[in-house]
């Protein structure tokens, strides 16, 4: 009888990494598992773990509210009759938005057309349309579970030769994207953005690293960016958005543009976000699109609803169909989800007896994340050894810390990378879980994490955080 081995599995599986979910989540979830069991008598230096590794509002010990009319609307969704149950518990805007949404879909057990409920669509395109000055065709949105389903579906798609199709990555980058690509077997093609200057893009980078890809016998076919940045915060100014069109449409790049912080915005008046489809549409460019959106970010932070979606531009219809075709295999998108994308792109307006109440919680999500990155990053920044860049956007810092040769050389003695070796230590003394930089991507001999910054108790969180790195350091001198 042949045996079930990992050596017996799809070798591309093997290969797959994703450090936000890696090591140090894992050992952080015994941690919270051995509290929940012994408490007191766990043996731990802290009482309690905080989960800073993901970008996760809603978690237990984060704890960021939902906003009401998104949780009202559903609800009214998955039980109509509770209209009836308890007529004065919803605003008459939530009980007309639901049966608005009742008649469209009916009940959400059901599947869905397989590109998302069409009014959604068309609402979703709306947004777009708004948000940008430009059209936007309900046939060119795909509804989706979250977005990580979107840039998948985009990756499978374009990797038409395994180990030689490459698609450009800015690093550091979301794991999702080495991970996936690992998955389907293409190419990871690394730029570096530029941490001197604000984590900023860099076209000539961008062209160094399409010229050695060639040299390598490696095939660009897309190129990504995120914006506002994951793991950095960072925003692209509009000059710089022009070139990077301009350079995927003269080397016949798709351009993936991964904007689901776009809300997310700490210093809107210095650092406002532009959207790569304005940016296309005013150039008049024929650059193909894909541009992706989710409900898990911004201040709508429902990420285990599992919504989001994809728009389309400059994408043949034929190639559309292919889109169509591997959406269908999966059936539909999540109801729930699709929901949440028509609560995040039709909020309610001023006049709607909902709207002081959705102004006064997303007003607050946002004036504390702002103030909590302000904050972290002065003080991170004052700590010997780090550096920090005050992120504009997201809804993360991204911290450079100077390791000593001791604390290197002890590392590689326990067989890790330095930074994953801070942050396994930091996780050990202080219960806070961290991503390090080398699960993002960094230039050799440097050392980063990444944390959110949506853990309340600020003070005390940080102080942690400074309490280690000081003791680390004297440890390891």
């Amino acid at each position: 009888m042949r045996s079930l081995t990992v050596d017996s599995l799809n070798p591309a599986v093997r290969n797959v990494q994703y450090a936000v979910r890696g090591e140090l989540a894992i050992k952080a979830e015994e941690y919270r598992v051995l509290l929940k069991e012994k408490g007191q008598n766990s043996g731990l230096p802290f009482d309690r773990v905080i989960s800073s590794n993901i970008g996760n509002p809603q978690q237990k010990g984060l704890d960021q509210p939902p906003i009401t009319f998104n949780r009202q609307v559903a609800a009214l969704m998955e039980w109509p009759q509770l209209s009836q149950l308890a007529p004065n518990a919803f605003p008459q805007d939530v009980i007309a938005r639901a049966k608005e949404l009742y008649d469209e879909i009916g009940s959400i057990g059901a599947y869905s057309h397989s590109q998302g409920v069409p009014f959604i669509r068309q609402n979703v395109a709306k947004f777009i349309q708004e948000r940008d000055g430009h059209p936007s065709s309900p046939d060119n949105i795909f509804l989706t579970g979250g977005a990580s389903a979107g840039v998948s579906l985009l990756i499978s798609l374009l990797i038409s030769e395994q180990h030689k199709s490459g698609v450009l990555i800015p690093i550091p980058q979301y794991p999702l994207y080495t991970a996936t690509l690992a998955q389907f077997s293409g190419v990871p093609i690394p730029y570096h953005l530029d941490e001197a200057h604000e984590w900023s893009t860099s076209i000539d980078e961008i062209k160094a690293a399409l010229k050695k890809a060639k040299e390598d016998g490696v095939d660009p076919k897309a190129l990504v960016i995120i914006n506002p940045g994951n793991p950095t915060g960072a925003l692209l100014r509009e000059e710089t958005q022009r070139e990077v069109v301009n350079l995927c449409a003269e080397h016949g790049l798709v351009l993936l543009a991964d904007e689901v912080y776009q809300s997310n915005l700490h210093r809107a008046a210095e650092y406002p976000f532009t959207s790569f489809k304005k940016v296309v549409c005013d150039l008049g460019s024929p650059v193909p699109l894909v541009s992706f959106h989710s409900i898990s970010k911004g201040v709508t932070g429902e990420c285990g609803r599992r919504g989001g979606y994809f728009e389309c531009h400059n994408i043949p219809d034929d190639v559309r169909a292919m889109m169509y075709k591997m959406v269908s295999v999966g059936l539909c998108p999540p109801l729930q989800g699709q929901i949440c994308v028509d609560s995040l792109v039709r909020p309610p307006k001023e006049g709607d007896e909902s709207y002081a109440l959705w102004k006064e919680e997303t007003t607050r999500i946002h004036k504390v994340l702002a103030q909590r990155t302000k904050l972290m990053g002065e003080r991170l920044n004052n700590l010997p050894g780090v550096s920090c860049v005050d992120s504009p956007g997201a809804l993360y810092l991204y911290p450079k810390i100077t390791l000593s040769k001791k604390a290197i050389a002890a590392a590689q003695a326990a067989g890790k990378e330095p930074d994953a070796f801070y942050a396994l230590a930091l996780l050990d003394a202080t219960g806070i879980c961290v991503v390090p930089g080398s699960g993002f991507g960094q230039k050799e001999g440097e050392y980063h994490y990444r944390l959110t910054c949506l853990c309340p108790g600020v003070d005390e969180y940080v102080g942690k955080l400074e309490k280690f790195h000081r003791e680390f350091s004297a440890k390891y001198q």
